[in-house]
């Protein structure tokens, strides 16, 4: 059993819930940005909640079942058919040998799910099939012909005709942070500002972190991020959520594909349930920081 990819779009990527444990290697964790969206693509197909899937960036991504099978398309919401017919989003949907399914570009959110029953049986690299962009672990990105293998199926395909789920917001981005280990760094003023703005999602953020732009001038503009403690800091050990804050005084959310180690102060640190928003997040949109 095996689906064969026609058109990849601008990125998509093999990924699961990631490897982690490997952090003294200097190997981060990876794995889907959007955790919630796979797992419940491999719930609705009876799979184990960290089989393997396809992580489509915005659309673009064309394939061809090349036998019966059973898949879901989670996370973002836009145009999906399948031979030319629309397909719901987060429902098990049934496909024949040969059926052709198109993703289009999102109306809602920035990354599709791709789940087959069974799960996508790539080679795995030191326990994990997800691609990691930062260290270049894993299966390389899909490109038009690739041929991804299906997984031998294990439980029963879920019979719903409806999920309640609501598209990711086109709104702000409300993020719970605790307390970052290099607060102290910051003068209070600057640590209130981080709170009680309203940054803005920068185009260059990625997998390996969301980067933030402050608030337009004149509109509930905040000060950079002023810093109280001007020494130079040692690399330390991230994770993902930590916030760090450059030298320009901008902060960075570190995401799914991070580098183990930093030498930026980390101002907060994101709550893990609020992770898979950022993954949804569109450039432009407005992201505040709420004391969790």
């Amino acid at each position: 059993m095996s689906l064969r990819v026609l058109e990849s779009g601008p990125l998509a990527l093999i990924q699961d819930l990631g490897r982690p444990g490997w952090a003294a290697l200097g190997v981060g964790p990876s794995g889907a940005l959007d955790r919630a969206a796979l797992r419940l693509g491999n719930r609705l197909l009876g799979n184990a909640e960290g089989d393997a899937g396809v992580e489509v960036l915005l659309g673009g991504f064309s394939a061809r079942f090349e036998s019966e099978t059973w898949f879901a398309l989670t996370g973002a919401e836009g145009a999906i058919e399948l031979d030319g017919r629309p397909v719901d989003p987060h429902l098990a949907v049934h496909a024949a040998a040969g059926a052709v399914l198109r993703v289009g570009a999102p109306d809602h959110g920035m990354r599709h799910y791709l789940a087959v029953r069974g799960g996508f049986d790539v080679h795995p690299v030191l326990g994990s099939r997800s691609r990691d962009t930062l260290a270049g672990l894993g299966p390389e990105p899909l490109r038009s012909g690739d041929v991804l293998p299906i997984g031998r199926a294990r439980g029963a395909v879920a019979p719903l005709d409806f999920v309640p789920l609501t598209a990711p917001t086109r709104g702000p981005i409300d993020l719970r942070a605790h307390r970052g280990p290099r607060a102290d760094w910051f003068t209070e003023a600057a640590f209130d500002a981080f709170h009680d703005a309203a940054w803005t999602l920068s185009a260059e953020s990625s997998r390996i972190g969301a980067r933030l732009d402050p608030p337009a001038a004149g509109r509930h503009a905040a000060p950079l991020l002023e810093r109280c403690v001007a020494a130079e800091l040692p690399s330390e050990p991230m994770v993902a959520g930590s916030v760090q804050v450059s030298p320009d005084g901008r902060p960075t959310v570190l995401l799914a594909d991070h580098p183990v180690t930093g030498g930026y102060p980390v101002i907060a640190v994101v709550a893990d349930a609020s992770l898979d928003l950022l993954a949804q997040a569109r450039p432009g949109q407005a992201v505040t920081f709420r004391r969790a």
